[in-house]
């Protein structure tokens, strides 16, 4: 006779009853085991469009998708690279905010009631996280008969590290949110960080004019880091204190993610820092 199931088949069998059964419970953590940390330099099995016209976001907004959709013309082989498909539904708005690292979906779920007419993405690397988050979503949705609340959040697993103009438009973001990411103590880690020159000019080309980068961490030498890199960068300047304590995304940012909470517990402190998307110079 088989024995009983080992605790992976478990957290397989959990996860896959939860989309089954389109339960209301919120997934438990510890059915999605995952490092705390993956690589983003390793070549992960990861979907990512070819460039943001082809990213099909139906699926993540389906409360957005434009209702009178036009007759769709199938994208050649020449134009994919591949076999020829139906091109991706349309949506009533883009997408506005993106949170990097989302983690377990804090800080997403913390912000769709205070924007909720704004289109939030989380993107993050581990996939099971991804799985959690994605799986949170779907119960708080299912809570809401009326399909008014969490629907304007969602969650994908993406490197942001190497894809993330492939998701997005130039100019197309209004917010970007960097909260407590992988410290990287080891200088050899360094560039590993999620703020660096090259990544800072990434963020320069999916932001829009005025848009904001937010950074929150609890390690003063990373916030020193990013501080750093992002004041040194051409596209950027920092916000004032007075400004960056009026907006209330900040104390979103500061109470609300699964990192915010236990450094709070621990009464670590917790350092901020937010750039403005300066407008380009003219040629």
């Amino acid at each position: 006779m088989p024995g009983p199931p080992n605790k992976k088949q478990k957290r397989q069998d959990y996860r896959q009853s939860l989309k089954e059964n389109g339960t209301t419970h919120m997934p438990k953590k510890k059915f999605y085991r995952q490092r705390a940390h993956a690589n983003p330099f390793s070549d992960h099995r990861l979907e990512y469009p070819t460039r943001p016209e082809n990213m099909d976001w139906s699926t993540f907004f389906p409360t957005f998708v434009v209702d009178a959709q036009p007759d769709p013309v199938p994208q050649t082989a020449e134009d994919t690279g591949s076999t020829p498909k139906t091109p991706p539904k349309k949506l009533t708005k883009d997408v506005e905010v993106v949170d990097i690292g989302c983690g377990f979906g804090g800080l997403l779920v913390a912000l769709s009631p205070v924007m909720p007419d704004t289109l939030i993405v989380g993107m993050e690397i581990r996939s099971q996280v991804t799985e959690f988050v994605q799986d949170r979503i779907r119960a708080l949705r299912a809570k809401d008969p009326e399909e008014k609340q969490y629907q304007n959040i969602a969650c994908l697993r993406a490197n942001t590290m190497k894809f993330l103009p492939n998701f997005f438009r130039k100019g197309q973001l209004s917010k970007i949110f960097i909260c407590f990411p992988d410290p990287h103590f080891k200088q050899r880690k360094h560039k590993a960080r999620i703020v660096t020159t090259t990544l800072c000019s990434e963020y320069a080309y999916v932001l829009k004019p005025s848009g904001i980068v937010y950074t929150i961490t609890d390690v003063e030498d990373l916030h020193l880091w990013m501080v750093q890199h992002l004041e040194a960068h051409p596209s950027f300047e920092r916000v004032s204190e007075e400004e960056q304590d009026a907006d209330a995304c900040v104390e979103v940012m500061k109470m609300e993610t699964e990192e915010g909470k236990k450094v709070e517990r621990n009464k670590g402190q917790k350092f901020v820092a937010l750039f403005r998307r300066l407008e380009d110079p003219p040629w």
